[in-house]
């Protein structure tokens, strides 16, 4: 039998967009999937929109809507959603991304031999597809070292299996960004991650309300998950030495900076 992926879509005041993701969804040429919509206290017509599509597709029972109640942000949108998961893969998607239709049906395999498994993706900004720059190339295997590097791996790409998902604690909810880079050094550190070396999702970007480009102290939260990997068993010498050095060189940007600007995300590590 197929094993159920548990689909988690966090939303907040995206009503429009978020259809796209939603059928994007529906469209999956992998059968065996229940979607959870979380709505992180919207205040537009997002329900109202989601329930009539829902209602329009006769998927019924596949199809779960949870209020958050108050605005709590992303990660803990995403926990809410895994805490309703029956399945035993969750993968998530961000409301204003989409999947391509074999997205799970490529990934599912490589359940067999991976705890997490992520993929390829195409970028479009203000509706024109661009090519990433080089940095954001993606692989797999043992990818701890371009994880400490940049946010190497993208949300809406992954599949994890639920158990490794709870053991490391799920997403950290008293991070307003960099939740996905934190969640990336953990299980890259005690995992391989399986990879899709062509694209499974459209990434969307460009517009004003994406929480990276609101946000000046993205550093500030990277240097604090870094920090707390720099005694991790699981890392190799020379990983160790690599987070040391990145770990210090962002430090001593997010220090300046908080000098020049007088910001509140001067950091002590």
């Amino acid at each position: 039998a197929m094993t159920l992926v548990s689909v988690i879509v966090p939303t907040f005041k995206r009503g429009l967009v978020l259809i796209r993701a939603l059928a994007s969804v529906a469209k999956q040429t992998y059968a065996n999937w229940e979607l959870i919509v979380v709505d992180d206290g919207s205040t537009d017509q997002s329900e109202n929109i989601y329930r009539q599509w829902a209602a329009g597709l006769s998927l019924g029972q596949q199809i779960k809507f949870i209020s958050a109640g108050r605005n709590g942000g992303v990660s803990r949108a995403r926990n809410l959603g895994e805490a309703q998961a029956q399945g035993q893969w969750l993968a998530f998607l961000d409301s204003d991304d989409e999947w391509l239709p074999e997205k799970l049906q490529m990934q599912m395999p490589l359940t067999q031999n991976f705890k997490w498994i992520h993929g390829e993706e195409i970028w479009i900004r203000h509706g024109v597809q661009v090519n990433p720059p080089r940095k954001y190339r993606k692989s797999g295997g043992r990818i701890f070292r371009s994880c400490v590097d940049i946010c190497s791996v993208s949300t809406s790409t992954v599949l994890i299996d639920r158990e490794v998902f709870k053991s490391i604690g799920g997403f950290r909810e008293d991070f307003p960004v960099c939740e996905d880079y934190d969640l990336w050094l953990k299980l890259a550190s005690r995992y391989d991650a399986g990879f899709i070396a062509q694209p499974v999702a459209r990434k969307y970007g460009g517009h004003s309300d994406q929480l990276s480009t609101r946000f000046a102290g993205m550093d500030y939260f990277r240097c604090q998950s870094l920090a707390e990997q720099r005694h991790n068993p699981n890392l190799t010498a020379d990983e160790k030495v690599h987070l040391a050095r990145v770990l210090a060189a962002k430090t001593e940007i997010v220090n300046k900076g908080a000098q020049k600007h007088g910001s509140p995300w001067a950091l002590r590590i």
